[in-house]
């Protein structure tokens, strides 16, 4: 910036200020300022037209130090009194997080709305909604006492807009609740921006029903607000409402874009809809998006997630350039199949293509080694990490090598390897631990886990009944108890296991027990049938340690087993039959669908909580050990 002061020559600058306009609007902010230069170079005087847009400049490209040579300007021009002008260096030193900047130039002089306007969305952009609240009710308070004599304060919609948007996490909700009883008291609720808004910070505070009470009373309704509500339902783990709300929205005319797309794929992913991801590839390609990588990533996630490796890989071998986002995608998706070696190979090409890995890519890479065994390489991943690449772990990765350690019975060496972690464990660290006691049966760091992992996620009631099947398998009754009884004191209930099967471009939920589905009657005589045929070839086992589970959760007929019995009624002799599960599948499931797909020569994906399970000719993929 030019400090060398303005020249007395002051000569119209209207044709300046039209080219800063026009570089401004095309979002060429750098040519801009380098425009403005060569204005005070060749000796025009600025005024106070000139002065916005090179503010707006400065907020895009966060240049704290111009916007301060550029308020000198604006002082020594005299146009600080201008309300375009100030409102601009507020919003400027805001974006460029400097709002107790932004509050001087504001408390300078009296304040118009837009002053006040720009202020609160200040605030809000920085992530402080009480002090947008208190300015806001100074704001009220100047217009109800008469305070503002030339009548240039009044609250309309961008003032509620500026501060809704400010409570998007849910420690703000109830300030967020109040604002929207302030947009229904000013009758602000018809604004189409200010109800989008709404929507917004309620599914962004994790209501999606007050979103969606919001959504339905809004009489018209924007691709803004369809998203809003989309990918609320997909952020929210809701993704059989996505589903609906974007048929909904298909038949209210409005079409899709990349936003309402990528909801749509994480949907998918989230319930192995597959057939009706594919719809969503056909969409993207109708609609143009085909090369977006954002698109192309999500889509290699969803396939992968749907059990269907074979159209992941066909996606990303067809993306152009790949980064580290789509390795990642790729590698993650071998990992949960249990193809730990196809995934190393993956990540070793990658590094000789020349993307460095990141932090989450390793959390992928040393996931796939855990699931397959695969020890010692992927502890020399961890020590690649940080000695090769110079990333510090944290507790995703370190969750990760103690599966890896615990998996392969090295149960002592995963102790020290949390005591020895540079950042504290979390739930994950010590849950992994837990895990890897099961498998083993050791009580002893069973118990040492579980103190740990109870005070860090007191309610998980997954810890409580993997310290009681340990309990069960050492015959240890009285531990047993002791873990039932802390369940009932904290009144803890399980999360009701569910599975899905898609069939017919539908998803057909299944919970245990349940009766509901039209064909049920049918499901239960099939069921019937292959629980006798695997007696036959495998007689009940009184101390089978998936009925512990089952007994300490008091559920019935596991979902997994009613989705299978579905599929099998439903589907062509021969065809893959996929099923997604929310929970860990038991280790009675397991069996009873090993045996299955022996008895029927039928090949089952079953995707849990953990990872997949490929079952063919009565064995699993994950050999057992998952």
């Amino acid at each position: 910036m030019c400090d060398s002061g303005f020249s007395r020559y002051t000569s119209p600058t209207t044709a300046w200020n039209n080219q800063l306009r026009q570089l401004s609007k095309q979002r060429q902010y750098r040519e801009a300022l380098t425009l403005y230069r060569h204005m005070l170079r060749s000796s025009f005087f600025p005024n106070a037209f000139t002065f916005p847009f090179l503010l707006k400049s400065c907020a895009f490209l966060s240049l704290p130090l111009t916007v301060s040579q550029l308020h000198a300007h604006v002082i020594r021009t005299g146009s600080q009194p201008d309300p375009y002008t100030r409102s601009s260096l507020i919003n400027t030193y805001s974006k460029c997080f400097l709002p107790h900047h932004a509050r001087k130039v504001f408390d300078e002089l009296p304040n118009p709305t837009i002053c006040y306007n720009a202020m609160i969305s200040g605030y809000s952009f920085n992530s402080s909604p009480l002090d947008a609240v208190k300015l806001f009710r100074q704001m009220r308070r100047e217009e109800e006492d008469g305070l503002d004599v030339n009548g240039d304060v009044s609250v309309n919609a961008v003032t509620l807009l500026s501060l809704v948007s400010g409570c998007s996490v849910a420690t703000h909700l109830k300030i967020g609740s109040c604002l929207h009883g302030c947009v229904v008291k000013f009758g602000f609720v018809t604004d189409l921006a200010v109800a989008n808004s709404l929507v917004t910070m309620y599914v962004k505070c994790g209501e999606v029903e007050a979103a969606r009470q919001v959504f339905d009373e809004m009489s018209v309704k924007d691709l803004i607000t369809w998203n809003a509500m989309v990918s609320g339902y997909a952020q929210n783990g809701h993704a059989r409402s996505v589903l609906e709300v974007y048929n909904e929205m298909k038949l209210n005319g409005v079409s899709a874009d990349a936003v309402t797309l990528l909801a749509l794929l994480s949907a998918c992913a989230n319930l192995g809809a597959q057939g009706i991801g594919h719809k969503v590839e056909r969409e993207i390609e109708r609609l143009g998006f085909g090369s977006n990588p954002f698109l192309r990533n999500a889509l290699v996630n969803m396939y992968a997630r749907c059990g269907n490796l074979t159209q992941a890989r066909r996606v990303f071998d067809c993306s152009g350039e790949k980064s580290v986002v789509s390795w990642t995608a790729i590698i993650g998706g071998y990992g949960i199949h249990g193809h730990g070696a196809v995934a190393i190979e993956l990540f070793d090409e990658m590094v000789k293509s020349g993307v460095r890995p990141d932090q989450t890519v390793f959390v992928s890479v040393l996931s796939a080694c855990s699931h397959a065994g695969l020890t010692d390489r992927g502890l020399e991943y961890f020590e690649d990490m940080k000695m090769k690449y110079g990333l510090q772990p944290g507790p995703e990765h370190y969750s990760c090598v103690v599966d890896l350690l615990g998996r392969a019975g090295r149960l002592e060496e995963a102790v020290d390897l949390i005591m020895s972690m540079k950042v504290k464990p979390d739930g994950a660290v010590w849950g992994a631990l837990l895990g890897a006691c099961k498998i083993h049966k050791n009580v002893k760091i069973a118990e040492l886990a579980f103190q740990h992992v109870v005070e860090l996620e007191p309610m998980n009631i997954g810890y409580y009944v993997l310290l009681s099947n340990i309990y069960t398998d050492a015959n240890n009754l009285e531990g047993v108890l002791r873990v039932r009884v802390m369940m009932r004191e904290r009144k803890l209930r399980k999360d009701p296991g569910h599975s899905y099967v898609e069939y017919k471009g539908k998803m057909h939920l299944f919970h245990s027990g349940d009766l509901s589905h039209p064909q049920s009657k049918e499901i239960y005589r099939m069921l019937d049938k292959l629980e006798n045929l695997v007696k036959e070839i495998h007689p009940p086992d009184k101390k089978c340690q998936g009925r512990n589970e089952e007994l300490l959760i008091g559920t019935g007929v596991h979902s997994e087993k009613l989705a299978v019995a579905f599929a099998l009624l439903n589907s062509k002799s021969g065809t893959e039959i996929t099923v997604m599960k929310n929970l860990r599948v038991c280790v009675h499931c397991h069996l009873f669908i090993k045996l299955v797909s022996k008895i029927v020569n039928r090949q089952f994906i079953v995707r849990d909580a953990t990872r997949f399970h490929h079952f063919r000719d009565g064995v699993c993929s994950c050999k057992d050990y998952w």
